[in-house]
């Protein structure tokens, strides 16, 4: 490594890497030099001419966004000729800029407000009349006031460089340089809404929060995305529990900044007024409403007659429910209704990889090590469309660190854009196709695989092969397909495995089990919709269901128990690389209640209280630490909003799943599972519902 530069800040001597910014320097040491344009991770552009300071030995003032440190170099950062000059440029700035910060979105977080504040630029000598031009909307959620717009170019730069996107540009020349779609009048990209928030001003504003509150009358509740499984923290903000934005400005999860459309706009469906909201019986062959305790009551009575008699219950759980919710539900059916038959929908053959790697230590790769890596590996999925955290890791890897990617897909993916290798090879064949990227990846330092359901059984074994006979430190990813779908299996919501992979003594029935089972005298199944594309054996089966919304499957239950969605619980979550994250309450749905209170007031009913123990969350998780072989993981982490990784199994877990209950929804990034399906904003999207493998194409729009 380098000798770092020694040079003089503000008269405080100070040392920084060589090729450091004078900017990053200044604000690793708690001075925040003034800039519109310049952000981190993205290319210097020194357009706003605000971050200028005085150097020793220069002629003129220098942009410290483009100024790299030098040795003995004297900085001063807060002088009189500095102040003048940048209340010079906010001058320039507001020449055109509409005076309408009352109206403004961005009013109480716009970054002009602030230092036109700050340096006191409250005149203006400029009497012509300024330019004006209409608002637009580009797309269902993002609208753009020219007008405001400084022309900083962050939105540019963050769809090009950071999304891989490239949908806006910019128009025409000098004062009427304008920022615009490189579709015409519409956005033809991911609708990540990261051109909003990167936004400096209230250029860009969004559908869902404009013209709705101010940032001071929400409460801000961080919290995880209850959509894909990549686990982003998200910042709901949150007046008269009803969700009105999404973001992580404060960049405090694995995810910094960084969200999707579903993470920044999907939460929409909370606030459905198709969510369930009163407990339901059926009588005379339709669901009439009911009260709690009539509810519980009865589905107590029911599970109790039918576990008394011997005959058999299935339970279905959820990849969307808690970890302390799962492991309470498992815990319920195995010790109080006597049943293994317990299940859930399967999505990335985890468990193959753990028996694979078992033994091993840092073999399981975090969100950060796909931006650490110095290659990656992408097997059997299109990253960009299903786990968009995950790409824009190994994006900002190779933008960053020049980080080697390969990928291996049944058609383009978007890290075409920057691969080194490249190989087409249709579901099922990928480890076939790997002898052809042997060589280059022998020669990588190091190596993270990121692989989905097509890679499953014993080509999972074979995969883990591979990389042992490559000679160089490699590390797994195996991809899921929702917020808790890690933690599902985790807490043992399958019939072979107990929670820490323990085998279990009685082999129960899988999902498709239960439902062709014609014998089947009850079916629990909690915020799951296994019947949407199927049907039930049993016709005479004694069904309950918790769910947010009247499903298909709740439309042929007995009982109807309204849930609580992960915005409104308290508990945990694990992501698709083992980490384990903690929710935090935002909202509340009157008449709704957590699958854990539930469960819990039906083990009431039953008797079985003391068996099962409290249900308040942070109980079952000491439980969970207790009895889940790797969830020990450091509390404070948790408490203060981070992710904490679980360690695998120490032992071979002996068991053999059976690769054909493994089937991702290959959801892309406008659906999500039944959540997507009561999201109006994700359905109103021109791309919904969008395409796997189409590479860039995969842009195009699909509706015209």
């Amino acid at each position: 490594m380098a000798d770092p530069v020694k040079l003089t800040i503000d008269g405080i001597a100070v040392e920084a890497a060589p090729g450091t910014l004078l900017i990053e320097v200044a604000r690793e040491m708690g001075k925040e030099i003034p800039a519109f344009c310049y952000y981190e991770g993205l290319t210097q552009v020194a357009a706003c001419r605000m971050c200028l300071v005085e150097i020793d030995g220069m002629p003129k003032l220098m942009t410290a966004c483009t100024q790299p440190v030098g040795e003995g170099m004297v900085v001063r950062t807060e002088t009189p000729k500095l102040a003048e000059a940048r209340k010079g440029t906010l001058e320039f700035l507001l020449t055109n800029h509409p005076l309408d910060c009352p109206v403004c979105d961005k009013g109480g977080e716009c970054e002009l407000q602030d230092m036109v504040f700050r340096y006191g630029a409250a005149e203006s000598r400029y009497v012509e009349i300024k330019h004006h031009h209409e608002e637009q909307q580009w797309s269902p959620v993002v609208y753009f006031d020219p007008a405001r717009c400084i022309l900083c170019y962050r939105c540019v730069r963050v769809c090009s460089e950071g999304m891989g996107v490239n949908a806006l540009g910019i128009v025409q020349r000098g004062a009427y340089a304008e920022i615009a779609p490189n579709h015409t009048d519409h956005l033809n990209c991911d609708e990540c809404g990261a051109c909003i928030d990167i936004c400096p001003v209230g250029a860009l504003t969004s559908d869902s929060y404009r013209y709705q509150t101010r940032p001071w009358e929400m409460n801000h509740v961080g919290t995880v995305c209850t959509h894909c499984s990549n686990g982003c923290k998200t910042t709901l903000g949150v007046r008269n529990d009803q969700i009105l934005r999404g973001n992580n400005r404060d960049r405090s999860g694995i995810n910094g900044e960084f969200l999707c459309v579903k993470g920044r706009y999907a939460f929409d469906f909370n606030e459905s007024d198709e969510r369930l909201t009163t407990p339901m019986i059926r009588k005379g062959g339709k669901l009439e409403p009911a009260s709690w305790s009539d509810a519980i009551r009865f589905v107590a009575g029911k599970f109790k007659q039918v576990a008394d008699a011997g005959r058999r219950i299935g339970v279905v759980g959820s990849a969307r429910t808690t970890n302390e919710e799962n492991y309470y539900l498992q815990k319920f059916a195995r010790q109080v209704l006597g049943t293994q038959s317990i299940d859930h929908q399967r999505s990335g053959d985890v468990v193959t990889l753990l028996d694979a790697l078992a033994g091993r230590q840092n073999a399981l790769a975090t969100v950060e090590d796909l931006y650490q890596s110095k290659a990656v590996l992408v097997i059997g999925t299109d990253l960009a469309q299903q786990h968009p955290l995950l790409h824009w890791q190994i994006r900002a890897n190779w933008r960053h660190h020049g980080a080697h990617t390969y990928s291996v897909t049944a058609g383009p993916v978007r890290e075409d854009q920057h691969t080194v290798g490249a190989v087409r090879a249709a579901e099922g064949q990928e480890i076939a196709a790997l002898e052809q990227l042997r060589a280059q990846l022998a020669a990588e330092a190091e190596l993270a695989i990121v692989f989905g359901d097509s890679v499953k059984g014993d080509a999972v074994r074979q995969l883990v092969a591979f990389g042992d006979s490559l000679g160089i430190p490699v590390k797994y990813v195996c991809l899921v397909d929702y917020v808790n779908s890690r933690g599902a299996l985790d807490m043992g919501l399958t019939p072979e495995l107990e929670p820490g992979y323990r085998a279990a003594a009685d082999r129960g029935m899988t999902l498709p089990q239960m439902l062709a089972d014609e014998h089947l005298a009850a079916l629990w199944v909690v915020n799951a919709d296994p019947l949407r594309d199927g049907a039930l054996a049993a016709k005479d089966a004694f069904v309950v269901v918790q769910d947010l919304f009247l499903t298909a499957t709740a439309q042929r239950a007995d009982v109807v128990l309204p849930s609580a969605s992960l915005y409104e619980k308290q508990g945990t979550v694990t992501n698709v690389c083992g980490e384990v994250q903690r929710l935090k309450k935002a909202a509340q749905t009157m008449g709704a209640k957590a699958d854990l209170e539930i469960i819990g007031l039906i083990a009431k009913e039953m008797g079985a209280a003391a068996k099962m123990g409290p249900w308040m969350a942070d109980k079952v998780f000491t439980e969970v630490q207790q009895v889940v072989a790797g969830y020990n993981v450091p509390l404070p982490v948790l408490a203060t909003g981070g992710a904490a990784q679980t360690a695998p199994p120490s032992a071979k877990i002996g068991v053999e799943t059976d690769p054909a209950l493994i089937r991702s929804a290959r959801d892309t990034l406008f659906t999500s599972g039944t959540l997507g399906s009561y999201s109006r904003k994700l359905d109103s999207l021109l791309e919904s519902p969008g395409s796997l493998y189409q590479g860039e194409d995969a842009l195009a729009l699909t509706a015209q």
